[in-house]
């Protein structure tokens, strides 16, 4: 019997990667020769490759143009951009020039919310697009100029943080200076401080970080990872990619920390593709880091322990900020979701002790010994210390991030980003809740947290406003406010869209249910549907919910119903009782294309 010899696959994304950025796409050779290295199939490896938004088997264009497809980016003009683009180059969407010179692509939120519209070209940023500075960037690429020269640098845009001595994250940080504390502490009693903190996780799960600490370091293993999650997907979304730009520092040495407390010698930063422009900054410093002692080999703590990292790269796909699909992705593997039968701090990354937390989960830490556990706990509420990161986009005057101390009443944040007009707010990105002015006296908070199976009846806004008022609002960081102009079903069709999209397909009920969904919204859309057509979308809601493998599937339907629930006259004026009318039906533009070409042949004639 022949000994199958185990492969480190850990490398393999990488490898996809160059080939995608020299030759513009995989090629069957590519494929071959990919899968032996590696000791995979050829079924295999195209499995994973094709699993990636941005890995490509077909020519995507030397200049390979991604355009944001996400809501705000249409609000925001995308329309107008797109027909630009689409002008300049000569292609349609989705297309690529015969001189393979320019490819033209849709995408999802690409993490700059609050300067849309925006793309990337070869993952170089455009922001804030209009038609004109279109024709500007194509004819500067043609003329020679390559992306990186004439890219945009995105904008922090930081609208508010609490009084300085209230600050957590966006206020200056010296270098080394967390870690330099560290030498009074034993890995025990960093965990105890976290535990204490009240930390959870910031991504929108909200695990207590310092009890995922803790259970990591009891397992015995010879090898530990941290693992920082930055794929930060969610649309609307941007506190992680200014927390790179601002302070990475703050993220590095959150990292040592942690490795530092549970005994890990291993960590990466799992980097989404659309912020590739951040990677080389962040290993840049992580050489600093290294230069000056304190990863590899790391004496001056009080227990000197080895701890290496490094900026892996993801390729596009949402569903692989679910911890489990990350890990996976990082294994060479398509990024699904795992069951639960172990959780990644008993065996994750290579089967061994892993602890996976956000972006802004790790920052947190070092300014939590900076500043000291009792000031740190008189921040924010009691469930709920310190500061929030929220990402702002959409009908405000004030797009952009802020800092908040946790506890400020909705209705007050609405006022401090200048919502002069808002009728509905996506709070926590496409799979959060959809609020209405009867939320709006609500905190956002970890407070009294309302069970899931509880749904207070709102026939009556008053009174569900009223108990409501109580109930916390916690957010993993992206806020999307629109006003009265904007239609609710359109924005909730872009969130099936997207759902549609991104499930990862290894659930039925998150693969074939949101298909369901959509189809159900744009029988609302269309004027056909009725109203058990949204007694359904209730009911599949609930299987998709109670039966999906992970977040994706658990939340995708949460603003759907929220809508429905809060909102139900925008509902009731598009029901129909008579299915067999079209109430979207329009007979000129149904009959435009015969009369245009009616009107060709007779011209013929005369």
């Amino acid at each position: 019997m022949v000994a199958v010899t185990k492969v480190d696959r850990s490398r393999l994304m990488d490898v996809i990667w160059d080939i995608q950025r020299k030759k513009r796409y995989i090629a069957h050779d590519d494929i071959t020769k990919i899968a032996h290295e590696f000791n995979m199939s050829r079924m295999e490896l195209e499995g994973v490759i094709t699993f990636y938004h941005f890995y490509h088997r077909t020519h995507s264009g030397n200049f390979t143009i991604y355009l944001n497809d996400s809501i705000i980016s249409q609000f925001a003009g995308r329309e107008s951009v797109l027909k630009a683009f689409e002008e300049a180059i000569g292609v349609r969407l989705g297309n690529v020039t015969e001189d393979k010179m320019f490819g033209l692509f849709r995408t999802p939120c690409i993490g700059l919310s609050d300067q849309e519209p925006s793309c990337l070209i070869n993952f170089r940023p455009f922001v804030d697009l209009t038609p004109e500075k279109v024709f500007d960037i194509i004819s500067k690429l043609k003329a020679g100029k390559m992306p990186y020269e004439i890219c945009d640098i995105p904008k922090s845009k930081i609208h508010y943080t609490p009084a300085k001595d209230r600050t957590v994250f966006f206020k200056p940080y010296k270098k080394f200076s967390s870690l330099s504390k560290l030498k009074d502490y034993e890995p025990e009693e960093v965990i105890d401080l976290v535990i204490k903190s009240k930390l959870t996780g910031r991504g929108g799960a909200f695990f207590p970080t310092g009890l995922k600490w803790q259970l990591c370091r009891r397992n015995k293993a010879d090898v530990k990872y941290i693992i920082c999650n930055a794929d930060e997907g969610e649309p609307g979304t941007f506190k992680d990619r200014v927390l790179l730009q601002e302070h990475p520092e703050l993220l590095i040495e959150g990292m040592i920390m942690a490795a530092y407390a549970v005994g890990a010698s291993k960590g990466a930063i799992y980097l989404r593709a659309e912020y590739m422009y951040l990677k080389e900054p962040l290993e840049q410093l992580l050489a600093e880091y290294r230069k000056n002692g304190y990863l590899g080999k790391i004496l001056n703590l009080k227990i000197p322990f080895d701890f290496e990292m490094y900026v892996h790269m993801g390729a596009g796909a949402y569903v692989c900020g679910e911890e489990t699909a990350l890990i996976h992705s990082m294994e060479g593997k398509r990024g699904e979701p795992g069951t639960r039968e172990y959780f990644p701090v008993d065996k994750g990354y290579n089967g061994k002790p892993t602890v996976v937390n956000n972006v802004e989960t790790l920052c947190a830490v070092p300014r939590i010994l900076e500043l000291g556990l009792d000031k740190y706990l008189t921040l924010g509420t009691d469930a709920t210390p310190g500061t929030k990161l929220l990402s702002v986009s959409g009908d405000c005057t004030k797009r952009g991030m802020f800092e908040i101390e946790w506890g400020m009443k909705l209705r007050d944040f609405l006022d401090l980003i200048g919502a002069k007009n808002p009728e509905f707010i996506l709070f926590n990105g496409f799979a959060g809740e959809c609020l209405s002015s009867a939320d709006f006296d609500r905190e956002i908070s970890g407070e009294n947290l309302l069970a899931e199976h509880i749904k207070f009846d709102f026939k009556d806004p008053i009174e569900y406003a009223r108990k409501m008022v109580g109930i916390g609002l916690r957010s993993g960081g992206s806020i999307m406010v629109f006003d009265k102009e904007k239609d609710l079903v359109e924005v909730l069709k872009n969130v099936a869209d997207f759902f549609v999209a991104e499930s990862c397909g290894i659930c039925v009920p998150c693969r074939t249910g949101n298909f369901l969904l959509n189809k159900k919204i744009n029988k609302i859309i269309l004027g056909h549907a009725e109203r058990q057509d949204l007694e359904d979308i209730k009911d599949w809601s609930k299987i998709i919910k109670t039966t999906s493998r992970c977040g994706l599937g658990k939340m995708s339907s949460t603003a759907l119903n929220d809508a429905i629930l809060k909102f139900p006259h925008v509902f009731e004026k598009r029901l129909s009782e008579n299915t067999n009318f079209n109430q979207a039906f329009n007979l000129e533009d149904a009959t435009a294309d015969y009369d245009r070409i009616i009107n060709e042949m007779t011209s013929d004639y005369e």
